[in-house]
């Protein structure tokens, strides 16, 4: 009930001063964590997502333009800071942080799924020597964690892990952390205070929250002034290209689709980044990616063949667009990498002027 409720107030809501929206959103949310009158709705989406994710091994694939598009722009990106893809810039803050403590470095995953990239994590820190760590992966799909102990135990790596059946939206630490590592899970999360003031008595004040999300409007919808310039480009597309693989239907007019209605994808995406502002320092935020972000995914990205000269002109278009447009202020980064901490007073290490506050949609 509340999620149809939902769909028909958001129209009003989005004409509400932006002050409003963020204290509304989170009067709203706070209801659907456990424990109170909404917690039929709660345990409905959960059930949602468990039962998704027991049937789905593989949730990291993604169609052969997406790797054309990131080796070509955003790898180069990222290797200006030290790294070339985010279980790389994982590794390193997690190495960052066992130098600078000299022991043996406590890591929790939020979120972990089957844990495969924890896994990856954890042979790169012992291929460049690092071996003192523990890495406890949590979840709330016990057939993911389970996938994720048995590739551990294939991989030798079993003595590396821990694994913690438990629910992101309602937990406690029970004991501290050098790094709280988030992979593509905070826009999962409903009860986002919550989570963040855990994160906060958990890494202390030597601990580090490192974090790869998306950062884009709720249910990964368009912001009005980005999905314009989508549709102007969509319009350049042929028609067998406008075929939504995800939801199986043509799309004459590009159609934005919330994919916050049912379970939890995306549905406080747009409040992680300035509720973190208000929470954390930055040691370090990468922003990145808006217009490109539905011509290389899984709805419409496996129409574009990497090896077609006109497929990859279209994309290096869209890619150039996205970046002008992003740095003029024009749209906001749908995307962040972000290390962060207690300390408020830190200096942020960022690419060109794209501060958090500068991508944050206030």
């Amino acid at each position: 009930m509340k999620s149809r409720v939902e769909a028909l107030l958001r129209p009003v809501v989005r004409l509400l001063p932006p002050i409003w929206r963020v204290h509304l959103r989170r009067w709203w949310y706070a209801g659907q964590a456990p424990g109170d009158s909404a917690a039929g709705d709660y345990e409905g989406r959960v059930k949602q997502e468990v039962t998704r994710f027991t049937g789905e091994e593989v949730v990291n694939d993604l169609p052969g333009i997406f790797h054309y598009w990131s080796n070509k722009y955003l790898r180069p990106l990222m290797e200006e800071f030290g790294f070339s893809y985010p279980e790389d810039f994982f590794a390193l803050q997690i190495q960052r942080q066992a130098a600078a403590l000299g022991r043996h470095v406590q890591v929790i995953s939020i979120g972990a799924g089957n844990c495969d990239n924890e896994v990856h994590i954890a042979k790169l820190l012992l291929e460049r020597g690092v071996s003192a760590f523990t890495i406890t992966c949590l979840d709330i799909t016990d057939a993911m964690l389970q996938r994720g102990h048995q590739l551990a135990g294939r991989e030798g790596l079993l003595p590396y892990f821990r694994f913690a059946n438990a629910d992101f939206n309602r937990w406690h630490p029970s004991e501290s952390y050098d790094v709280v590592m988030a992979n593509q899970s905070l826009h999962h999360v409903t009860n986002l205070d919550g989570l963040f003031d855990a994160i906060y008595q958990a890494i202390g004040p030597s601990g580090v929250f490192v974090a790869s999300d998306m950062i884009g409007r709720n249910g990964h919808l368009r912001w009005p002034e980005a999905l314009e310039i989508v549709r102007d480009f969509w319009r350049e597309l042929p028609a067998s290209y406008r075929y939504n693989v995800q939801l199986r239907r043509r799309e004459k007019i590009f159609k934005d689709w919330d994919c916050s209605l049912e379970g939890f994808e995306g549905i406080r995406a747009q409040d992680i980044l300035p509720l973190a502002l208000q929470k954390f320092g930055f040691d370090f935020f990468l922003a990145y990616g808006n217009l490109i972000d539905p011509f290389v995914d899984r709805s419409f990205g496996p129409h574009f063949d990497p090896e077609n000269d006109r497929d990859r002109t279209f994309i290096d278009r869209v890619h150039a667009r996205d970046e002008k447009e992003l740095l003029s202020g024009t749209i906001k980064p749908t995307h962040m990498l972000a290390v962060m901490r207690r300390d408020k007073s830190v200096d942020t290490t960022t690419w060109r002027h794209l501060t958090p506050r500068f991508c944050a949609r206030l």
